[in-house]
């Protein structure tokens, strides 16, 4: 159980980090292309998934 809360904060730690780089690019403080951005998106997103699994699983119901 407790491995599986770690891997739960380990997975949210790195969504808010590839957030917050995507947001400073947003504000012009970093030269991301195209690509790069479409990539970053993606994996928010691939890990976002995950996190709902995890949520969604027996450990986590209340």
């Amino acid at each position: 159980m407790m491995s599986l809360l770690r891997h739960f904060d380990r997975l949210q730690a790195m969504r808010d980090k590839l957030e917050t780089k995507l947001d400073l690019d947003d504000a012009g403080f970093s030269g991301m292309g195209y690509r790069a951005r479409c990539d970053l998106r993606e994996r928010i997103s691939e890990i976002s998934q995950e996190i709902s699994e995890l949520e969604r699983a027996r450990y986590f119901q209340s």
